[in-house]
């Protein structure tokens, strides 16, 4: 559908079929993997410069991300581009937040929001959405209405 392997790595199938890949930047990227057409990365400060199209999204480790609604918007945008694009969401271990936001996209793509962490878990990362408030933060995050 985007060009993601549903075997590779870090890629999760969302219901609709389309593929997005989560990683952990503190992991080397291979170097034979296809690389992301774009990509949103959730950190406390600036991430590396990367050759593809990218948003940064102020997100501390642990933590929720510092503006809930330019979340929601880039987190939509990831999603509606992840129809034709290779989308990649990553975050510093690629976990605890790549999780949550992997979890809102499942959200946008029809999960019910109290189903959402465990379909993450299920299919990407087993400890995938490390914190209470990270949690709560998904059962709390609606689709596009």
């Amino acid at each position: 559908m985007n060009g993601w392997d549903e075997q590779d790595s870090g890629v999760l199938r969302l219901p609709s079929g389309r593929l997005v890949r989560g990683r952990g930047l503190r992991h080397a990227l291979d170097p034979d993997a296809p690389r992301p057409s774009y990509g949103v990365y959730l950190l406390g400060g600036s991430p590396p410069e990367v050759p593809w199209a990218s948003r940064w999204l102020r997100w501390p480790d642990f933590r929720l991300p510092a503006d809930h609604g330019e979340a929601r918007g880039v987190l939509i945008d990831a999603w509606e581009r992840s129809a034709a694009e290779r989308v990649e969401i990553a975050c510093g271990g690629g976990r605890g937040r790549t999780g949550t936001a992997l979890a809102c996209l499942a959200v946008l793509d029809g999960v019910p929001p109290q189903e959402a962490v465990a379909y993450v878990r299920e299919r990407y990362d087993r400890r995938a959405v490390e914190t209470p408030w990270q949690r709560r933060y998904v059962r709390r995050f609606r689709p596009v209405t």
